[in-house]
């Protein structure tokens, strides 16, 4: 169980790094190209954030005893 939780938090905390550098990227050196790089593959690893943690009716069944 630790596991479970600790992945998608740590994918959440590189999410909010990437768009912070994004930003970063955006106003400061003008280097647009590779901000909105890093806010597709924000995106994406979002996107698959919510997909690990969708429950599937499989695992409804094998919690219960």
């Amino acid at each position: 169980m630790a596991m479970n939780d600790f992945v998608p938090s740590l994918v959440v905390l590189a999410i909010l790094a990437l768009l912070g550098g994004a930003t970063y990227l955006w106003r400061r050196h003008n280097n647009r190209k590779q901000a909105l790089l890093m806010v597709v593959l924000a995106l994406v690893m979002a996107f698959n954030v919510v997909v690990w943690t969708i429950p599937t009716p499989d695992a409804a069944s094998s919690a219960a005893p």
